[in-house]
């Protein structure tokens, strides 16, 4: 039987011609490695082997690959390298038990597992926001926008048991970098309550945010309690009408103070909400932060807001429409005049040229704090404090008391408005 010589082997193999059948040649050196020539001319290695199944040894064979044919075929194996794999499988049968046709199929077994058990960052995204965010007021809308933005982009494509501590890290130092330490907190806050999801869901079997701290992502929560004076509502009197606002942002400031409401919950309004007549204002259950619906007593002085509210934007559906009329006007877009308004340096393009025409002497002032102040203002004019709270919309937090003090302390609300509007009026002295 012709084998394959010991020297110039390649060279013999290179020259085999195919022939109407599969030609099988072995090697001369090796036991058990056969070269093969199919009738197409493609040529390859086979290694026969024995093998132990129980007490009974059965003969297998396996492939080893195709033939290098030359230079330029980084595929193949040579006649040397075939020797050498051939008799590295040999020992591995030989000496470990090893079976080259079942680990391939095992490493096929766990390759499909593997495959089928991979789930992308993105993909657990999806799935998180169709089963939870969905439920949310905004049906997840700023979460999506977050996290598309500032998350997806660097680990979208990742599986989800590759990521690690430090691929957040990295996400949330970014935001550190660009001063935006809030929303760092708030994306690893939604990255943590995505991967939770999966470790809930049993796609995972650890949070890779665990490790991480709010604390250590932009330092402490600290809570915000600035509260304007009466010095700086004069001085805002005198300031807002160089500040070249929006009119609306500016009437918009003017309520929040005089109703102690939400900015979310004023930029909501529609006008079908409002009765100027029997000086009201309903805000939904859907439009408050606690899903409690809420009854506005409104001051002569938040109705004349509402009056110059009412002659810019009244022929529409919203107190507060957005340029394309047909929604609501962001809040971010009120906030952002008043913010911009405050920086003591440009640096932002597209921004307003009004620099520091909003500042007051005791620092940064947000919307927010314009219902903080209308509050405080309330218990300066002799306002009980769980009056005060009710005006705000805030829940009893003793449950004993909000189960059984069903009072409603409507008359006093609206005295409590009343002394608020007063209030400021004077501080305008007449300008509303």
């Amino acid at each position: 039987m012709e084998r394959i010589p010991r020297t110039n082997a390649d060279e013999y193999c290179r020259k085999q011609e195919p022939q109407d059948k599969p030609l099988y040649i072995h090697d001369s050196q090796v036991k058990g490695l056969v070269f093969r020539i199919m009738p197409t001319g493609s040529k390859s290695w086979i290694l026969r082997y024995h093998f132990k199944e129980g007490d009974e040894w059965k003969q297998r064979k396996t492939g080893l690959g195709p033939f290098r044919q030359g230079r330029n075929d980084v595929t193949g194996l040579t006649v040397s390298a075939a020797r050498v794999e051939a008799e590295r499988l040999k020992k591995e049968v030989k000496h470990e038990g090893a079976d080259p046709i079942e680990d391939r199929r095992q490493r096929a077994v766990n390759r499909s597992h593997e495959k089928a058990s991979k789930v992308l960052v993105k993909d657990l995204f999806e799935r998180w926001a169709a089963t939870d965010l969905i439920n949310r007021k905004d049906q997840g809308a700023e979460a999506r926008r977050m996290i598309s933005k500032d998350v997806l982009p660097f680990i979208g494509d990742l599986n989800i048991k590759d990521v690690r501590k430090g691929h957040i890290a990295e996400i949330t130092d970014r935001l550190l970098q660009r001063g935006v330490n809030r929303m760092a907190k708030v994306v690893l806050s939604l990255t943590r309550q995505m991967f939770r999801f999966g470790v809930t869901r049993d796609l995972l079997e650890s949070d890779p945010t665990a490790m991480l701290s709010k604390k250590n992502i932009g330092g402490a929560n600290v809570e915000r309690d600035r509260v304007l004076d009466e010095d700086e509502i004069k001085e805002l009197v005198k300031k807002l009408p160089a500040a070249n606002m929006a009119e609306t942002a500016t009437i918009a400031i003017w309520i929040i103070l005089a109703t102690c409401c939400r900015i979310g919950e004023l930029l909501k309004a529609r006008w079908d909400h409002v009765d100027l007549e029997r000086k009201y204002w309903r805000i939904p259950a859907h439009n408050s932060k606690n899903k409690r619906e809420h009854v506005v007593y409104l001051s002569s002085f938040a109705i004349r807001q509402f009056l110059k509210l009412k002659e810019l934007t009244g022929g529409g559906e919203w107190c507060f429409p957005a340029s394309r009329k047909s929604d609501a006007l962001c809040s971010k877009t009120v906030t952002k005049q008043i913010t911009d308004r405050q920086r003591s340096s440009e640096g932002y393009k597209n921004r307003t040229k009004q620099i520091g025409v909003l500042a007051l002497p005791r620092g940064v002032w947000k919307p927010h704090d314009l219902r903080r102040t209308g509050a405080t203002l309330m218990n300066a004019l002799g306002v009980l404090p769980e009056v005060a709270e009710r005006c705000l919309n805030h829940m009893e937090e003793n449950k004993i008391k909000r189960i059984y003090q069903r009072y409603g302390y409507e008359i006093e609300m609206k005295q409590a408005w009343e002394k608020l509007g007063d209030r400021l009026d004077f501080l305008m002295g007449g300008v509303s």
